[in-house]
C-alpha cells in the first residue's frame, strides 16, 4: 500500500509532503462529529529554518493506493526549535460543532433538519436519504448543529426504528440510511491481529421499559414493555420514558417496544491492535476470531486510529456487538423530553 498526504492552499495549489512527513496518523469515533488527522513532519532542512509554511484553514488530504480516505481543514499547527512538526486537521463536519444557534422546527422530517441546517451555514452536501417520520414540533436552544441533527435522528429513530448516519466524504456532508453490512474484512491471531483485550458489563442494560405520558395532575397514560428471558437471568431493571404530553397510545407502545429492543443487551468493547486496512474505519462491520479472549463473530468498529510510518500500516480498533450509532435525548424547556 502507498499512503499519500497532500497539501493545499488558495495560492500554492497542492503539494505532496512526503518527503518531510514522519508519521501520520488518522481517527475517528462514531460519537465524534469529524474524522481526525495528525501529521508529524521535519519542517527544516538546516536545523534553523523552516522549510514549508502551512496555513490554518488550509486543506490536508491524505490518499491511499490514490484513493482519497480524508480530506479535511487544517485546525491547529506545533512546531519545535527543531523544526519537528505536527498539523491537525479535521474533516468539513466539524463545522457542524463550532456553529451553536437557536432555532424551532415543525412538522419536518430530520432529513429535512438536516437539509435546513446546511443550507443556513452553506455546508456542502452529498446525499441526503429520507428518514420518513415527520416530527410535529423541535425547540433547541443554544446548541450546535451537530446536536441538532443527531437529536432529530435519535427522535426520529425513536418512533420508527430507521436508523441514519452522518458523514464526510470528498469534503461534504452526507446523511446516510444504515443499513444491513456484509462482512469483508476478517481479523484473527496468528494472521493480522497483533494484540486483543475484551469486556462485557450489565451496567446500562434495562430489562423492560415504561412511558408515562399525559397530565400527571388529572390522568397519567402509560406503556411498557419486558424481555422475560432477561428478566430471569439478571433481574428487573426498567428505563423510564416520559415523551410529551399529546403522543397517542399506539405511540407510546411503539416507542416502549423500540426502546427494549435498544436497552436490552449486554454492553461489550473489545480492542484490537491489528496490521492495517484502510477501509476498517468507525462503523464497519468485522469478523474477528481471537482464542484468549474469545472474540469471536461479528462485531462493529466504534473508534479507530490508523497509524502511517515509512511502509507501514497499523490500526487500533474498539469494537462493539452493536452497531450503534450516536444518540442524543431530546428535553424541552420544561426538562421533559419529547419523542
Amino acid at each position: 500500500m502507498t499512503w499519500t498526504v497532500i497539501y493545499g492552499d488558495k495560492d500554492r495549489g497542492p503539494y505532496e509532503l512526503n518527503p518531510v512527513v514522519k508519521t501520520v496518523k488518522w481517527s475517528g469515533d462514531i460519537q465524534q462529529a469529524a474524522r481526525k488527522l495528525v501529521v508529524e513532519l521535519a519542517n527544516t532542512r538546516n536545523g534553523k529554518e523552516r522549510f514549508l509554511q502551512f496555513d490554518k484553514g488550509a486543506e490536508l488530504s491524505l490518499l491511499s493506493d490514490g484513493k482519497e480516505l480524508f480530506r479535511g481543514i487544517i485546525f491547529a499547527d506545533e512546531i519545535d526549535a527543531g523544526g519537528q512538526m505536527s498539523l491537525t486537521a479535521y474533516d468539513e463536519n466539524i463545522y457542524l460543532t463550532k456553529n451553536k444557534d437557536t432555532q424551532i422546527f415543525r412538522n419536518q422530517s430530520a432529513s429535512s433538519i438536516v437539509k435546513r441546517l446546511c443550507n443556513q451555514y452553506a455546508i456542502p452536501m452529498g446525499q441526503i436519504d429520507d428518514t420518513g417520520f415527520i416530527i410535529p414540533k423541535l425547540i433547541y436552544r443554544d446548541k450546535t448543529l451537530y446536536e441538532m441533527m443527531i437529536t432529530s435522528l435519535t427522535v426520529s429513530e425513536k418512533q420508527n426504528g430507521k436508523r441514519f448516519y452522518i458523514v464526510s466524504r470528498e469534503g461534504k456532508l452526507h446523511l446516510l440510511a444504515r443499513k444491513d453490512q456484509e462482512v469483508r474484512w476478517v481479523l484473527e491471531n496468528g494472521s493480522n491481529i497483533l494484540s486483543a483485550s475484551y469486556s462485557q458489563s450489565i451496567e446500562d442494560m434495562r430489562t423492560q421499559v415504561k412511558v408515562i405520558g399525559g397530565d400527571p395532575e388529572k390522568k397519567a397514560v402509560s406503556a411498557s414493555a419486558k424481555d422475560p428471558e432477561l428478566t430471569r437471568l439478571y433481574g428487573t431493571m426498567q428505563h423510564l420514558e416520559k415523551p410529551e404530553q399529546d403522543m397517542t397510545p399506539s405511540r407510546m407502545e411503539q416507542l416502549a417496544k423500540q426502546r427494549l429492543k435498544d436497552l436490552a443487551t449486554i454492553g461489550d468493547e473489545a480492542r484490537l491492535e491489528c496490521l492495517g486496512i484502510a477501509d476498517v474505519t468507525s462503523g464497519s462491520a468485522i469478523y474477528v476470531s481471537e482464542s484468549m479472549t474469545g472474540i469471536r463473530g461479528g462485531y462493529y468498529v466504534s473508534a479507530d486510529e490508523h497509524a502511517f510510518e515509512g511502509g507501514s500500516h497499523r490500526m487500533s480498533l474498539t469494537l462493539s456487538a452493536t452497531d450503534d450509532l450516536p444518540k442524543m435525548e431530546y428535553e424541552d424547556k420544561k426538562g421533559a423530553k419529547p419523542s
